[in-house]
């Protein structure tokens, strides 16, 4: 999700459009003597949210119309903000005293501490500073009490920071002087310095180290090395001596070492194990460490070092990769051994029901195999639509509509904060949308929460139900989850680029759930989450116009290159969607480096052997959806094992003459009275 930022930062696009400009005084004018319309008063606000965010009083002018409006408030704010280091403490008051409950008075006032403890003027800060306004300006207001001849208690002032396993730069002159002061004892000191290595924040641990002398600032400084360092914290431990804290800072750094090198982590664990007298739980942690990531190696070895890790070692994940690594062999016994050693509740996940499945049909007992296909493919999941092409069964998917609650509904929409939220989200300002969304329903039971997301729904707002819908049969809303929005052009694209427009629908709900303004910490952005060098080069290749990363949160733009480059990533991998939508999430090149390696796999099993679990779970998830939106195109589904071709095996684009399965919902063929939930993740 997107952090907070100003509000001026939080504008994706900049609003400043000659056209709105003229078009808003236009009908501005022409309706000097009548209520603006709705539609009239939205113009206005986007010029005057323009302008606003430049400072000063001009937005006033284009705002003669919209005093009633619901965002009004927002405009003054935008304005204030952006003058924020020049406004007097009056101003600032009088704005929280007109809007005490609404979000742009938290804002403004945010802004303005932040500017007032840049200035250190502590006394106005302390004058409107509020508890429970995050970390950094907690510091910062006990830096304005120390400023101003205060002195800190530490259960009043610091415990509660101090839990927390890093903390803002505000806070290091609150922590200097708590130190300085006698505040941070040895104790204490450990006990923050042992969640950050929970958290394996090593600078917060290199930091506190500093202030532990002797022997306990070295291991604690050993501590930060094995986290940051753990090839040099593994080679330097031969010297270390066998304390309690050393053995801790050994055992952290092989296991920090097995994730990136598990051969020098296994010579490193021969050196230090008759080294140091490490407690059970240590060696356990190790061995365990060494075991999984030679088995996400898939290490020759890696079956026996997991098989023989004992019980109270093992973990979910473990047992999981027991059974990839067998599966990557295509040892059949092997991965019925690793499945049955599985808990109860693991063995019950489609992904096990599934290849327990495969494996008896390839150890010849097809019909135990076909009996658990069939129960498995009465489930709309990427394993469920497997298993039914196994069987060549019909996709079970069992949709529903919301229910109507006219009642409901109406009260929602009285609610201001609604109201806010959904003129928020039609001038183009999602993020703000879904903050005033937030706090408007922050206590609405599950049914409320419903009604209202089939609002938002209706009004193109379409994340909403996507993260609402989301448990039992609500799973079913298939219209709501999976909407189909054709205003953005994802149909016409597809079809330009050359792919197949299901499975374009199945990227976008994947990387961004519908969300326009989405946008991740590798800076990918918007409905198809491109990075901007990667859509810059994309627009070049295909003579496509390209207007800078900002671009991106255009729904359109973003398609039409999404699109193009998705039709890349396919004909690098002869067309294959399940291979071109694991490069969309991991890169091509680590694609070819797993193909080289498990190259021969039927694409069953490649996908189960993926080592990321991110990718393997879109892959995954993008297929399923991609059933699902070819359903919601056609009527009927192209069978999964068809867009899943053998690798190396070309892969023929389907047209509307392509045959397609049938779509039914077993629980209401059969008048069962246990209607299929309609699972999908």
């Amino acid at each position: 999700m997107i952090p907070n930022a100003s509000l001026a930062a939080r504008a994706r696009r900049p609003l400043s459009y000659l056209l709105f400009a003229l078009t808003a005084w236009c009908l501005l004018a022409a309706t000097a003597h009548a209520t603006p319309s709705l539609a009239e008063q939205r113009i206005a606000f986007r010029q005057a949210w323009a302008v606003a965010q430049q400072g000063g009083d001009g937005w006033r002018s284009w705002a003669k119309g919209l005093t009633d409006y619901p965002l009004y408030p927002y405009l003054e704010e935008a304005a204030l903000e952006h003058d924020v280091d020049t406004l007097d403490r009056a101003t600032v008051a009088g704005f929280l005293d007109r809007y005490p409950d609404l979000l742009p008075a938290a804002d403004l006032r945010r802004a303005w501490l932040r500017s007032q403890a840049r200035a250190q003027h502590w006394d106005d800060f302390l004058a409107l500073y509020q508890p429970g306004l995050g970390d950094t300006l907690t510091c910062d207001a006990l830096q304005a009490k120390l400023a101003l001849g205060g002195t800190l208690d530490f259960e009043r002032d610091l415990a509660a920071l101090w839990s927390k396993p890093s903390l803002p730069n505000a806070c290091d002159p609150v922590l200097d002087a708590a130190h300085d002061g006698g505040l941070l004892t040895d104790a204490r000191l450990w006990t923050r310095l042992d969640r950050a290595l929970d958290a394996g924040q090593g600078g917060t641990v290199a930091a506190l180290a500093a202030w532990l002398s002797g022997d306990e600032g070295k291991a604690a400084a050993r501590l930060a090395q094995a986290l940051r360092d753990p090839a040099a914290a593994v080679a330097d431990a031969l010297n270390w001596p066998d304390t309690p804290r050393h053995r801790q800072a050994a055992a952290l750094a092989l296991k920090r070492l097995a994730r990136r090198d598990t051969d020098a982590a296994d010579a490193g664990w021969q050196r230090l194990a008759p080294r140091f007298s490490f407690t059970p739980t240590q060696r356990g942690g190790v061995l365990y460490a060494l075991a999984l990531f030679h088995a996400t190696d898939f290490d020759e070895h890696a079956l026996v070092r997991l098989a023989s890790l004992p019980a109270d070692v093992q973990t979910d994940t473990s047992r999981e990769w027991r059974a990839r690594v067998a599966l990557a062999r295509q040892d059949w016994p092997a991965v019925l051994a690793a499945i049955d050693a599985m808990p109860a509740g693991q063995q019950d996940e489609d992904e096990w029901r599934y290849f327990r499945a495969r494996a008896l049909a390839a150890s010849g007992q097809a019909d135990q195999a076909n009996a658990l296909y069939a129960k498995l493919a009465q489930e709309p999941t990427y394993y469920g639509f497997l298993a039914a092409d196994r069987v060549q069964d019909d996709y079970a998917i069992c949709p529903l509509d919301p229910p109507d609650d006219g009642q409901r509904e109406q009260a929602l929409l009285a609610r201001p904060g609604l109201q806010r939220a959904f003129e928020l989200f039609a001038v183009d300002l999602p993020q703000l949308a879904r903050r005033e969304w937030s706090r408007a329903l922050a206590d609405a039971d599950a049914t409320t929460l419903r009604v209202a997301a089939r609002l938002a729904y209706e009004r193109g707002w379409y994340d909403r139900a996507v993260f609402t819908y989301s448990s039992g049969d609500a799973l079913r809303y298939y219209d709501q989850r999976f909407p189909l929005a054709s205003q953005d052009g994802v149909v016409p694209q597809a079809q330009q680029a050359g792919i197949d427009p299901s499975w374009a629908y199945a990227i976008a709900r994947a990387e961004s759930a519908w969300m326009s303004d989405a946008h991740s910490g590798a800076d990918a952005r918007g409905l198809m989450q491109l990075v901007p060098a990667t859509a810059a080069q994309v627009a070049r290749k295909n003579g496509l116009a390209w207007g800078g990363g900002e671009s991106l949160y255009d729904p359109a733009v973003n398609i039409m290159l999404g699109t193009r480059y998705l039709a890349q990533m396919a004909a690098r991998f002869n067309g294959a969607p399940w291979l071109a939508s694991a490069a969309y999430n991991a890169g091509p090149n680590k694609v070819d480096q797993w193909l080289g390696e498990r190259g021969s796999l039927p694409p069953d099993l490649f996908v189960a052997t993926i080592p990321y679990h991110e990718t393997r779970d879109y892959v995954a998830r993008v297929m399923a959806f991609a059933v699902i939106y070819d359903w919601r195109l056609s009527g009927k589904a192209l069978p999964l094992a068809s867009r899943m071709p053998a690798i190396g095996q070309p892969y023929n684009l389907p047209d509307v003459h392509a045959p397609r399965k049938d779509v039914i919902c077993p629980a209401m063929a059969s008048a069962a009275p246990d209607a299929a939930t309609g699972a999908t993740h």
